[in-house]
Protein backbone atom coordinates (compact mmCIF):
# COMPACT_ATOMS: atom_id res chain seq x y z
CA UNK A 1 0.00 0.00 0.00
CA UNK A 2 1.37 3.07 -1.10
CA UNK A 3 2.40 6.09 1.77
CA UNK A 4 -0.52 8.41 0.28
CA UNK A 5 -3.06 6.03 1.15
CA UNK A 6 -1.89 4.83 4.14
CA UNK A 7 -2.02 8.93 5.26
CA UNK A 8 -5.22 9.77 3.34
CA UNK A 9 -3.40 12.66 2.32
CA UNK A 10 -1.69 13.84 -1.27
CA UNK A 11 1.10 15.26 -1.75
CA UNK A 12 -0.38 18.68 -3.07
CA UNK A 13 -2.69 18.59 -0.28
CA UNK A 14 0.59 18.53 2.69
CA UNK A 15 1.67 21.43 0.32
CA UNK A 16 -1.20 22.97 0.68
CA UNK A 17 -1.95 22.95 4.20
CA UNK A 18 1.94 23.59 5.05
CA UNK A 19 1.22 26.91 2.91
CA UNK A 20 -1.57 27.90 4.85
CA UNK A 21 -0.35 27.18 7.76
CA UNK A 22 2.59 29.28 6.81
CA UNK A 23 -0.18 32.02 5.56
CA UNK A 24 -1.52 32.41 8.80
CA UNK A 25 1.98 32.17 10.90
CA UNK A 26 2.96 35.46 8.55
CA UNK A 27 -0.58 37.36 9.65
CA UNK A 28 -0.30 36.70 13.23
CA UNK A 29 3.52 37.89 13.55
CA UNK A 30 2.17 40.96 10.93
CA UNK A 31 -1.47 41.65 13.68
CA UNK A 32 1.72 41.06 16.38
CA UNK A 33 3.98 43.64 14.89
CA UNK A 34 0.77 46.38 14.52
CA UNK A 35 -0.18 45.94 18.59
CA UNK A 36 3.13 46.02 19.66
CA UNK A 37 3.65 49.13 17.83
CA UNK A 38 -0.26 50.81 19.29
CA UNK A 39 1.04 50.08 22.37
CA UNK A 40 4.37 51.83 21.80
CA UNK A 41 2.83 54.91 20.27
CA UNK A 42 0.51 55.22 22.94
CA UNK A 43 2.83 54.79 26.08
CA UNK A 44 3.31 58.56 26.12
CA UNK A 45 6.01 59.95 28.09
CA UNK A 46 3.51 62.07 30.18
CA UNK A 47 4.06 65.96 31.78
CA UNK A 48 5.41 66.21 35.03
CA UNK A 49 2.44 67.90 37.22
CA UNK A 50 4.49 70.14 39.21
CA UNK A 51 5.47 71.86 35.77
CA UNK A 52 1.76 71.64 34.41
CA UNK A 53 0.14 72.95 37.76
CA UNK A 54 2.34 76.10 37.80
CA UNK A 55 0.75 77.15 34.17
CA UNK A 56 -2.12 76.31 35.57
CA UNK A 57 -2.35 78.36 38.27
CA UNK A 58 -0.55 81.59 36.33
CA UNK A 59 -3.42 84.19 35.92
CA UNK A 60 -2.04 85.74 32.92
CA UNK A 61 -2.18 82.06 31.02
CA UNK A 62 -5.33 80.25 29.88
CA UNK A 63 -5.25 76.53 28.74
CA UNK A 64 -7.58 74.54 26.61
CA UNK A 65 -7.74 71.21 25.28
CA UNK A 66 -9.31 70.53 22.05
CA UNK A 67 -9.40 67.43 19.97
CA UNK A 68 -6.33 68.25 18.00
CA UNK A 69 -4.55 70.39 20.53
CA UNK A 70 -3.91 72.32 23.01
CA UNK A 71 -4.49 75.78 23.08
CA UNK A 72 -1.83 77.86 25.35
CA UNK A 73 -3.22 81.77 25.19
CA UNK A 74 -2.64 84.93 27.07
CA UNK A 75 -6.08 86.23 28.93
CA UNK A 76 -5.59 89.58 27.85
CA UNK A 77 -3.05 91.73 25.63
CA UNK A 78 -3.02 88.94 22.63
CA UNK A 79 -0.63 90.15 19.90
CA UNK A 80 -1.86 88.39 16.97
CA UNK A 81 0.86 86.07 16.66
CA UNK A 82 0.49 82.23 16.92
CA UNK A 83 2.73 79.36 17.08
CA UNK A 84 1.70 75.84 16.04
CA UNK A 85 4.38 73.89 18.07
CA UNK A 86 4.92 70.12 17.57
CA UNK A 87 5.77 68.01 20.22
CA UNK A 88 8.48 65.46 20.16
CA UNK A 89 7.57 61.56 19.55
CA UNK A 90 5.40 60.01 22.40
CA UNK A 91 5.68 63.16 24.66
CA UNK A 92 2.59 64.75 26.04
CA UNK A 93 1.66 67.80 24.91
CA UNK A 94 1.04 69.31 27.72
CA UNK A 95 4.51 68.63 28.61
CA UNK A 96 5.69 71.71 26.88
CA UNK A 97 3.51 74.64 28.49
CA UNK A 98 5.64 75.53 31.67
CA UNK A 99 8.57 76.29 28.60
CA UNK A 100 6.36 78.21 26.64
CA UNK A 101 4.12 79.91 29.23
CA UNK A 102 6.97 82.64 29.97
CA UNK A 103 6.88 83.84 26.12
CA UNK A 104 3.32 83.64 26.33
CA UNK A 105 3.12 85.99 29.16
CA UNK A 106 5.32 88.88 27.89
CA UNK A 107 4.86 88.76 24.47
CA UNK A 108 0.91 88.37 24.10
CA UNK A 109 1.92 85.20 21.35
CA UNK A 110 -0.99 82.39 21.32
CA UNK A 111 0.56 78.57 21.54
CA UNK A 112 -1.14 75.52 19.73
CA UNK A 113 0.45 72.63 20.76
CA UNK A 114 -0.49 69.98 18.13
CA UNK A 115 -1.97 66.18 19.38
CA UNK A 116 -0.08 64.07 16.41
CA UNK A 117 -1.89 61.23 15.03
CA UNK A 118 -0.25 57.78 17.30
CA UNK A 119 1.64 60.41 19.14
CA UNK A 120 3.90 60.36 16.25
CA UNK A 121 3.98 63.67 14.29
CA UNK A 122 6.16 62.49 11.41
CA UNK A 123 3.09 60.31 10.52
CA UNK A 124 0.57 62.83 11.01
CA UNK A 125 -0.88 63.39 7.16
CA UNK A 126 -3.17 66.00 7.96
CA UNK A 127 -2.56 69.60 6.95
CA UNK A 128 -1.20 72.66 9.04
CA UNK A 129 -5.27 74.08 9.08
CA UNK A 130 -5.77 71.39 11.46
CA UNK A 131 -4.41 73.11 14.11
CA UNK A 132 -4.17 77.01 12.22
CA UNK A 133 -8.33 76.96 12.56
CA UNK A 134 -8.30 76.34 16.51
CA UNK A 135 -7.63 80.35 17.19
CA UNK A 136 -8.84 82.03 14.42
CA UNK A 137 -7.90 85.21 16.33
CA UNK A 138 -4.82 84.85 15.07
CA UNK A 139 -3.06 86.44 11.61
CA UNK A 140 0.76 85.63 11.78
CA UNK A 141 1.79 82.12 12.15
CA UNK A 142 4.70 80.69 13.10
CA UNK A 143 5.16 76.71 13.08
CA UNK A 144 7.73 75.04 15.33
CA UNK A 145 8.80 71.77 17.54
CA UNK A 146 10.89 69.67 19.42
CA UNK A 147 12.93 66.84 18.46
CA UNK A 148 11.02 64.89 15.79
CA UNK A 149 8.13 67.25 16.31
CA UNK A 150 10.64 70.09 14.93
CA UNK A 151 11.37 67.17 11.56
CA UNK A 152 7.36 68.00 10.98
CA UNK A 153 7.37 71.82 11.70
CA UNK A 154 10.10 71.83 8.75
CA UNK A 155 7.93 70.20 5.64
CA UNK A 156 5.01 72.79 7.30
CA UNK A 157 7.74 75.80 7.13
CA UNK A 158 7.18 75.97 3.23
CA UNK A 159 3.60 76.38 3.36
CA UNK A 160 3.57 80.49 2.13
CA UNK A 161 1.26 81.27 5.29
CA UNK A 162 4.17 80.22 7.24
CA UNK A 163 6.41 83.74 8.89
CA UNK A 164 8.51 81.79 10.98
CA UNK A 165 10.21 78.46 12.13
CA UNK A 166 11.02 77.47 15.54
CA UNK A 167 13.16 74.43 16.37
CA UNK A 168 13.86 73.00 19.90
CA UNK A 169 16.86 69.93 20.09
CA UNK A 170 15.54 69.73 16.66
CA UNK A 171 16.71 70.04 12.89
CA UNK A 172 15.22 69.60 8.97
CA UNK A 173 15.26 66.70 7.26
CA UNK A 174 15.83 68.45 3.94
CA UNK A 175 16.76 71.82 2.56
CA UNK A 176 14.11 74.43 3.51
CA UNK A 177 12.78 76.45 -0.04
CA UNK A 178 12.16 79.37 1.50
CA UNK A 179 15.96 81.17 2.17
CA UNK A 180 14.18 84.10 3.04
CA UNK A 181 12.05 81.98 5.81
CA UNK A 182 13.06 83.88 9.97
CA UNK A 183 14.03 80.75 11.65
CA UNK A 184 15.38 80.17 15.00
CA UNK A 185 17.22 77.01 16.25
CA UNK A 186 17.64 76.43 20.24
CA UNK A 187 19.89 73.86 21.18
CA UNK A 188 21.68 72.14 24.77
CA UNK A 189 25.07 71.79 24.81
CA UNK A 190 24.33 68.33 26.60
CA UNK A 191 22.06 66.62 24.30
CA UNK A 192 22.83 63.77 23.99
CA UNK A 193 20.29 62.93 21.00
CA UNK A 194 20.00 65.49 19.04
CA UNK A 195 24.05 66.46 19.54
CA UNK A 196 25.60 69.94 18.54
CA UNK A 197 27.80 67.72 15.89
CA UNK A 198 24.07 66.99 14.12
CA UNK A 199 22.46 70.34 14.72
CA UNK A 200 25.87 71.71 12.83
CA UNK A 201 25.49 69.06 10.08
CA UNK A 202 22.23 70.04 9.05
CA UNK A 203 22.71 74.23 9.35
CA UNK A 204 22.96 73.97 6.15
CA UNK A 205 19.75 73.03 5.25
CA UNK A 206 18.36 76.03 6.99
CA UNK A 207 18.49 79.85 5.62
CA UNK A 208 21.95 81.82 5.86
CA UNK A 209 21.12 84.16 8.55
CA UNK A 210 19.06 81.52 10.85
CA UNK A 211 19.72 82.42 14.36
CA UNK A 212 21.39 79.98 16.47
CA UNK A 213 21.07 79.45 20.32
CA UNK A 214 22.97 76.77 22.20
CA UNK A 215 21.56 76.79 26.02
CA UNK A 216 24.33 75.66 28.44
CA UNK A 217 24.11 72.30 30.27
CA UNK A 218 20.36 71.52 28.62
CA UNK A 219 19.79 68.12 27.31
CA UNK A 220 16.95 67.05 24.83
CA UNK A 221 14.50 66.22 27.68
CA UNK A 222 14.83 69.98 28.99
CA UNK A 223 12.97 71.15 26.57
CA UNK A 224 10.18 69.93 27.99
CA UNK A 225 9.03 68.36 31.27
CA UNK A 226 8.54 64.93 31.04
CA UNK A 227 11.17 63.21 32.63
CA UNK A 228 14.42 61.70 30.84
CA UNK A 229 14.88 59.99 27.97
CA UNK A 230 17.37 57.01 27.38
CA UNK A 231 20.17 57.39 26.12
CA UNK A 232 20.10 61.67 26.63
CA UNK A 233 22.42 63.66 28.37
CA UNK A 234 22.64 64.31 32.27
CA UNK A 235 21.44 68.34 32.31
CA UNK A 236 22.85 70.39 34.37
CA UNK A 237 20.47 73.11 33.90
CA UNK A 238 17.49 73.44 35.88
CA UNK A 239 13.62 73.33 34.17
CA UNK A 240 13.85 76.86 36.03
CA UNK A 241 16.96 78.02 34.11
CA UNK A 242 15.96 76.47 30.62
CA UNK A 243 12.47 78.25 30.51
CA UNK A 244 13.98 81.15 31.41
CA UNK A 245 16.24 80.85 28.31
CA UNK A 246 13.36 79.87 26.23
CA UNK A 247 11.53 82.53 26.89
CA UNK A 248 14.86 85.28 26.32
CA UNK A 249 15.44 83.80 23.05
CA UNK A 250 12.16 83.08 21.26
CA UNK A 251 10.52 86.69 22.74
CA UNK A 252 14.08 88.17 20.77
CA UNK A 253 13.13 86.21 17.76
CA UNK A 254 9.33 87.26 18.07
CA UNK A 255 10.50 91.14 18.05
CA UNK A 256 13.24 90.68 15.17
CA UNK A 257 10.69 88.33 12.97
CA UNK A 258 7.42 89.22 13.51
CA UNK A 259 5.26 92.25 12.90
CA UNK A 260 4.94 94.43 16.17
Amino acid sequence: MSRTATTGESRPGRILRRVRLLGWLALSSFVLAIVVFLVWANTVRTVERGAADRVFRNPAVSVTDTANAVVLAPRSGASGVGLVFIPGARVDPYAYLYKLAGTVEETGLTVVIARPVLNLAILDLRPLDTFIRVAPSVTTWLVGGHSLGGVKACLYADQPQVAGLVLFGSYCAAPLTRPDLPVLSVTGSADALSTPGKIADTAGLLPADTTFVEIPGANHARFGDYGVEIGDGIATATTDAMAAAITRDLTAFLADSTPQ
